[in-house]
Parts: structure tokens; sequence; C-alpha cells
């Protein structure tokens, strides 16, 4: 059956009128759990640098690759190495993941970034960089709005925590978009929900990303989402639909192959790892009860990397 294509809402980041745009927001989340993010201040250039110096490190040789391979969280992951209870075949997802984060705090001791060398990809490491620390611009400004959005202080998630250290990480990836012989959908990334508060995904124009808006539907109606030149795609994490009592709810979504090689990099604003996530006041009573236990956010990735990640260490030292 063929897929539709989904018109999101669309956001204005640089809207004055902060209440406004938090309602608006709040409407996108219960609908859709996706909206696109314009005018965020990102440049398109930047972007289009970070998915360039993204192919140049994809195209190296596989033993090349793999001097850099995850040991925890960041580095490289070949293809197949990621796989979710959805995955159409038992091989895994066919994409290869490059992660990094940030280099300050007690994360980015623990975890250090593996970087090319710089004989190799002399422009890499600072284009990176330089898009982490303008995408935190992006993200903070964007968390104070979903805050307000659920009738909370603006500053809600930074005095619960959530920022205290930088946890949020990028993930480059690679999707070859061979097309299966026999018709069948080949998924690059299966079904699946982000594990996180918010993800903002930046893409090279190649479609692929579709969404499920009722994951509780059998069977599970798929719609196209089209890239939106310089805007971000943001949806909601399975963290954010914890907090909010499943008002926001985290949306499926996967990426199927379309028989044409795709770049994307996914920012994933993750929460402190000592940050409880527990229902807010403001999304239960007593017809609606808190339908989640409190977890604290390192459990939780936890448990959810074992699952799906076949190169993921169990000694992480938080």
């Amino acid at each position: 059956m063929e897929s539709s294509t989904l018109l999101l809402p669309i956001i204005d980041l640089s809207s004055p009128d902060k209440i406004s745009t938090a309602q608006l927001i709040r409407r996108a989340c219960l609908d859709h759990g996706f909206f696109y993010l314009m005018n965020h201040g990102v440049s398109e250039e930047m972007i289009k640098k970070v998915l360039s110096e993204s192919k140049n490190f994809f195209s190296l040789p596989l033993d090349e690759k793999m001097v850099m391979a995850r040991s925890d969280l960041r580095g490289y992951s070949p293809l197949f190495d990621e796989k979710h209870e959805s995955s159409l075949t038992s091989k895994g997802d066919s994409k290869e993941m490059f992660t990094y984060g940030s280099s300050q705090g007690v994360l980015g001791q623990l975890y250090p970034n593996k970087w090319p060398s710089q004989d190799l990809l002399p422009l890499w490491r600072p284009a990176m960089e330089c898009y982490y620390n303008n995408v935190m611009d992006v993200g903070r400004k964007l968390l104070r709005l979903v805050a307000l959005a659920l009738n909370l202080e603006e500053d809600f998630f930074e005095r619960v925590g959530a920022l205290s250290d930088e946890a949020p990480v990028v993930r480059l990836l690679r999707y070859p978009g061979e097309l299966n012989p026999s018709g069948e959908v080949t998924c690059g990334t299966s079904a699946h929900s982000d594990f996180g508060m918010i993800t903002l995904l930046a893409t090279d124009g190649v479609p692929g990303l579709q969404v499920c808006r009722n994951k509780d539907k059998e069977p599970n109606v798929w719609e196209d989402v089209p890239g939106i030149e310089g805007a971000f795609v943001v949806n909601i994490g399975d963290l954010m639909e914890r907090w909010t009592n499943g008002l926001f709810r985290s949306t499926l979504h996967r990426v199927v192959s379309v028989g044409k090689e795709r770049y994307s990099v996914a920012v994933f604003l993750d929460p402190d790892p000592n940050c409880v996530v527990e229902c807010l006041e403001s999304c239960c009573n007593e017809s609606s009860p808190p339908r989640f236990p409190p977890v604290r956010a390192q459990d939780y990735f936890h448990e959810r990397f074992s699952q799906t990640l076949a190169s993921y260490s169990t000694g992480l030292k938080i």
C-alpha cells in the first residue's frame, strides 16, 4: 500500500511571541509528535557543511572507520549494528552511524569523542564541534518553549537538572538506499520511537522518512515526511512522553530505502544521566493518574541501548 504525504505543522523559532509559539508547539505535539522548525538560527551553509563532511567520513574504507568503532555510546557503528524489535530482517538496520557529543562536562571526560585524524579529514572536527554548539543553542531555546507549552515555568527543564551535564549527542547517518529485489519494504531504520526528550533532524533532501501517528493501531499506517530545505524535523522522544504522562506522545517513525543513498544528521536532546523523569503535576489528576513510574535517565537509556545496539557495552561508568 502506498503511503501518503503528511503535512506537518511549521514552527517559527524566530517569532518574538513566545506564548503563541508555545501554543503552536503544544498543538503540534498533541496532534503529531512531529513538526518542522524554521528560522532556528543554524545556517543552511553550516548544515550542508556537516552533511558534506559526514559523506567524506563514510566514504573512507571500512578498516579506517573501524579504528573509531564505538565501545560505549560514541564512535562509529557499521551496517546492521542497530536492530530494533521491529527490524524486518534478522541482520538489523541498513545504515552506518557515527555518534559524538560534547567534550565538556562529566560525560565528555568519561566518554571522549573519537575524532578522525586531522591528516585524514582536516575540516571534520571543527565543523562537527561548531554544529554541536549551534544546535545546542536551538535545543535550549526549544525546550524553554516546550516548558511553556506544558504550562510550566520557562526554565523548568533546567531546574530539574535535565541540562546539568552536556548529555545531548549528534548522530551522523548514512543509508545505502538499496531496494529489496523482492519488492518488500527495506528499512534503513526500522520502526521505533526515540529514547530521549526531543530530536532535531537535518537531511540531504533524499526522501525516506515516514511516521505512524497511531502506534497502537494495527496495521500501522505510514505517512511520508518530506524534508524542507533549511528546516529541522523535530520529534518528541520517550522520556518526554513519560514526563507528560502520554500527553505528548513519542511518535513511531522509520526510514525506508528509496533506491538512493541518503545522509542525515540527528541531534538527540537527552537529559543529564542523573535526571529523574517523573510525571508532571500539570499532566496528571485523579481521573488520569501517572502511567509511568519515575526513572533515572541513565537507567532508562541503559535498558533501551542494551536492547537495540549490538556494540553497546554494559560497562558504562555512570
